[in-house]
C-alpha cells in the first residue's frame, strides 16, 4: 500500500506542478498586459520561464534536499524525451516543418550548450555557481537576441491570452500566488515520492529522474506538440521543444546551480552525450528539401528512444 501511495503522490505532484505553472503564467502575463508590456516581451520571458517552471522547481528542490541525481537527470531526461519521444510521436501524427531560423540558430545553439554542460561537468565534477551564472548570462543574451529578431519581423514569440475587464489585479495576483505555491509544494511532493519509489525498488535516482520524473515534467510539451501536429501547426511543435530544451539547460540548471552547486556524477556523461546526439539527429532528419521531419524520421526517433530506454533499465 505504501508504494501505491507514493505513486499517487507522484501523480498529485505532477498535477500540482502543471496546474500551478499554468495559473502562474496566466496571472503574470495578464498583469504584464494590463501594464502595457508588449506581448512579444511577455511571450519570450514570462511564458517561456513559466513553461520551464516544473523542471526548475523539481531540480532546485532535489538539489536542496541532497537528491543531486534527480536535479540533473530531470533535465537530461526531459531533453532526450522531448526530441526522441515527443517529436517522434508528433511527426508520425503529421510531418513537422522546421523553420530556417531553427535549422541555422536554435538547434545548433541547444547542441552547443549541451556540449558546454558536458564540458563543465567533466572538468569540475559539478555544475557550480560560476557555471550557473554563465548559463543564465547565455539565456539573457538569447532572449535579447530573440526579441530583436521578433521586432525586426524575422522571428516570433508565443501568443498570449489578453487580459479583459474580468481579470482584476487582485484576481491575477491571487492566481500568481496560488500558482507559485502549487509549483513549490508540487515539486516537494514529486521529489519525495520519486525518491521513495527509487529506494523501494532499489532503483537509482538517476533512473527515476531520466524516466518517470522526466516524463511527468515533459507532459505540457507532449500535449502541446501533439495537439499542434494534429492541427498541422507543426512549426509550433518543433519550436516548443527546442525552446524547452534550451530553457531546461540555461534556466533550470543555471538557476539551480546558482542556488546550490550540483554534483555531476560520471554516470551522467552517457546521458549528456545522448542529449547532444539527439539534437544532431533532429537537425539531420530535418535537413532535406522540404525542411521537415517526416514519419520515417519519427519512427527512427522512437526506435532510438526505445533503445535508450532499454539501455537504462538493463
Amino acid at each position: 500500500m505504501d508504494i501505491l501511495l507514493q505513486f499517487l503522490l507522484l501523480v498529485v505532484g505532477f498535477v500540482m506542478l502543471m496546474k500551478g505553472a499554468d495559473w502562474f503564467v496566466d496571472g503574470a502575463s495578464k498583469i504584464a498586459d494590463k501594464f502595457g508590456i508588449p506581448h512579444l516581451v511577455i511571450g519570450l520571458t514570462i511564458v517561456a520561464f513559466g513553461t520551464s517552471a516544473p523542471e526548475a522547481a523539481v531540480s532546485i528542490s532535489a538539489a536542496l534536499k541532497g537528491s543531486v541525481d534527480l536535479a540533473i537527470s530531470n533535465v537530461l531526461g526531459s531533453n532526450i524525451m522531448n526530441v526522441l519521444l515527443i517529436l517522434g510521436l508528433a511527426s508520425i501524427i503529421y510531418p513537422l516543418a522546421v523553420k530556417p531560423s531553427s535549422m541555422k540558430i536554435d538547434i545548433p545553439f541547444v547542441f552547443g550548450i549541451s556540449i558546454l554542460l558536458l564540458v563543465f561537468g567533466v572538468l569540475d565534477g559539478q555544475i557550480g555557481r560560476v557555471e550557473g551564472l554563465i548559463f543564465l548570462a547565455l539565456l539573457i543574451i538569447d532572449i535579447v537576441y530573440m526579441i530583436k529578431m521578433a521586432m525586426s519581423g524575422k522571428g516570433e514569440a508565443e501568443e498570449i491570452e489578453e487580459a479583459d475587464e474580468n481579470d482584476t489585479i487582485p484576481k491575477l495576483l491571487a492566481l500568481i500566488l496560488i500558482g507559485g505555491v502549487m509549483i513549490v509544494w508540487g515539486s516537494d511532493i514529486t521529489v519525495n515520492a520519486a525518491t521513495a519509489i527509487a529506494q523501494k525498488f532499489g532503483m537509482s535516482e538517476r533512473l527515476i529522474g531520466l524516466t518517470i520524473v522526466a516524463f511527468g515534467t515533459s507532459l505540457p510539451e507532449l500535449v502541446t506538440s501533439c495537439v499542434a501536429a494534429s492541427k498541422k501547426e507543426t512549426d509550433i511543435a518543433v519550436g516548443n521543444i527546442v525552446g524547452s530544451n534550451l530553457f531546461n539547460i540555461l534556466f533550470v540548471l543555471g538557476s539551480t546551480a546558482v542556488i546550490t552547486p550540483i554534483a555531476y556524477e560520471s554516470a551522467f556523461i552517457f546521458d549528456n552525450v545522448i542529449a547532444i546526439l539527439v539534437m544532431a539527429v533532429l537537425w539531420v532528419l530535418a535537413c532535406n528539401k522540404e525542411k521537415k521531419v517526416n514519419r520515417t524520421g519519427g519512427i527512427i526517433m522512437l526506435v532510438m528512444y526505445a533503445a535508450y530506454f532499454v539501455k537504462l533499465i538493463m
